[in-house]
């Protein structure tokens, strides 16, 4: 089942679901935290891709 179809099934009702039961679970003051250090993981990720891609056009160029 693609990523898109599985999308469909999500509706409004558990997205809200979902919400609430993180704010249960972590609490207003844990989720900024939490969203921060998503942030940082996702721009060292996008980092090391740029840095290896960089690295395979080198490559590609002294070939």
């Amino acid at each position: 089942m693609s990523f898109a179809i599985s999308l469909g099934l999500v509706g409004p009702w558990q997205i809200v679901l979902v919400v609430v039961i993180v704010l249960l679970l972590f609490g207003g003051k844990k989720i900024p935290e939490l969203m921060r250090g998503l942030g940082s993981g996702i721009k060292e990720f996008k980092d090391a891709s740029a840095e290896d891609k960089s690295k395979e056009d080198k490559n590609l160029e002294s070939k």
